[in-house]
Formats: structure tokens, C-alpha cells, sequence
């Protein structure tokens, strides 16, 4: 592996990009290639196997771009696929969930932690699990959100309909007292402010994106496979599906304009 190779990124839609952004300026000499799999999100819905397949596929596409590390830019593919990527392929893996995981138990101050995340990954219960590794008489309080990843996707933060979604889901978590809430989605971090204003200030919202920024810069160190201060990246982008929709959106987060978006003509998208 080569110091100038890039970093791949992939999740299943636009929400990696809050990864993206935050790697972007915690790194801002490494190049980046980011897909995100439009044509078959939301994954929060699919079974284990699914999961597993696409994020092996993903994973294959970012290959073939010789990149010198992978992050899992999605919690679903973290909870299903990290183990089996890292047994297959042959360069560095950073995942979503353990940053995140880390974070809440050092915030939490009472030990009740909430977590909003898609029904796969709630399902999986990998957010208690690592949770209670590290806090053991924590409570955890688990919501799966099936609606937020599509009313993301249609870049609808304001309509009225997402705040009576969030303020339905958050319910039970204002009921259990939880003193830190943890976004177990990439994708949620763009409804920050709403839920925020919905759980309240004295809530504290844990989002994996800047944690996992961190690890991938801790990795690049134990890897000795940071880039040249001198380098000036170019960063590339793929989706499955909606390339314009992509561009448009992601120009407006990332806060600067995506020139161009492809659709990967080798890769065989089945849904």
C-alpha cells in the first residue's frame, strides 16, 4: 500500500457523507472515493444475509480503486458485514459503531443511554451488546426508526411530517430519562437539530461521524499511511442510482460543489 492511495467510503445512501465531512476536515490532504448505494437503500430493512452481500460488493468496488483503507460509513453494514471485511480483505477497516459505542460511555453521566438506529441494527443488538461491555450496569434503551433514512434520502428535514416521526420515536426515551442519546444511523446527524430540540438540552447527542473520523486518523498513524502534508486530493464519487439527486444534495452538505457523481458500470446492482 501507498501513502497517496485513497480512503474508500461507502454506505447505503447519502449519509456516509456526514463521515465524509468530517474526515475531509480532520484529514484534509487524503483523497477520498466514496459510494454510496442508492439503489438499494434503506439497508435498515434487509436481512443479515443482504446486508452481508451488499457490503461485500461495496467493499469489492472500492478495491478495485487500490484504496488503503475502508470505512464503513453505515451502522447496519458495521453490525452485519465489519467481521467478515476484515477476514477478506487485506487492508485496514474502521466501522461506525465501536467510536460511537466509546463516546456515549464516556458522556453518559447516570448511565441510561438511548439509541436510535435502523430496525437491522437495533435487531442485531450490537449497540447494547458493546454498550455493556463497557458499562455494565448500564441501561439501554434501544429505538428503531424505519422512517428516517427515506425522509433523509428525500432531503426532508423540515417537512412536518419528520418532526411528528421524531417526536413519536423519542417518546419512550423521554419517558425512560436517558441522560445521552446515541444516533446509530450516519444518516440521523443531518436531523440533529430537530431532535435535539425534541429530547431536550439536558440530553446529550452522541453522533459516530467526528469519532470515527478520530479512529481513522488514529489507524493512518499504526499503519504509517497518512499523506503527504504537499498533497492536494481530489475526492471522487459513486451511487448506484440518482447521481444528479446525489450531487445536488451532497453539494449542500459537504458545503462545496460535486462536480461529477458516476454510476460504476461493472457493478450489478440487484434489488
Amino acid at each position: 500500500m501507498s501513502n497517496s492511495q485513497a480512503i474508500g467510503i461507502f454506505d447505503s445512501g447519502i449519509g456516509g457523507l456526514t463521515v465524509m465531512k468530517q474526515i475531509m476536515h480532520k484529514l484534509p490532504h487524503e483523497k477520498l472515493i466514496y459510494f454510496g448505494d442508492s439503489a438499494r437503500l434503506p439497508y435498515g430493512d434487509k436481512s443479515a444475509d443482504t446486508i452481508l452481500r451488499y457490503s461485500i460488493e461495496n467493499a469489492i468496488f472500492l478495491m478495485e480503486h487500490q484504496i488503503k483503507l475502508l470505512v464503513i460509513a453505515c451502522n447496519t453494514a458495521s453490525a452485519y458485514a465489519v467481521d467478515k471485511l476484515k477476514q477478506i480483505l487485506k487492508i485496514p477497516i474502521v466501522d461506525v459503531i465501536q467510536p460511537g459505542v466509546e463516546h456515549a460511555a464516556k458522556a453518559s453521566r447516570h448511565l441510561r443511554i438511548g439509541v436510535l438506529a435502523t430496525r437491522a441494527t437495533t435487531e442485531s443488538g450490537i449497540y447494547p451488546q458493546q454498550i455493556k461491555k463497557k458499562l455494565p450496569s448500564c441501561q439501554v434503551y434501544s429505538m428503531p426508526c424505519p422512517l428516517l433514512v427515506p425522509l433523509i434520502e428525500e432531503h426532508l428535514f423540515d417537512h412536518p411530517a419528520t418532526q411528528l416521526i421524531i417526536k413519536d420515536y423519542l417518546a419512550p426515551l423521554k419517558q425512560s430519562s436517558i441522560d445521552t442519546l446515541l444516533l446509530g444511523c450516519t444518516h440521523y446527524p443531518l436531523l440533529r437539530p430537530l431532535i435535539q430540540k425534541e429530547i431536550g438540552p439536558h440530553v446529550y447527542i452522541v453522533d459516530s461521524a467526528s469519532t470515527c473520523a478520530e479512529h481513522v486518523s488514529l489507524t493512518l498513524d499504526t499503519y504509517n499511511l497518512h499523506a503527504s502534508p504537499d498533497e492536494k486530493p481530489s475526492h471522487r464519487f459513486y451511487v448506484s442510482d440518482y447521481p444528479e439527486k446525489f450531487r445536488l444534495h451532497g453539494s449542500k452538505f459537504l458545503g462545496h460543489p460535486i462536480d461529477k457523481v458516476n454510476i460504476p458500470l461493472k457493478m450489478k446492482f440487484e434489488i
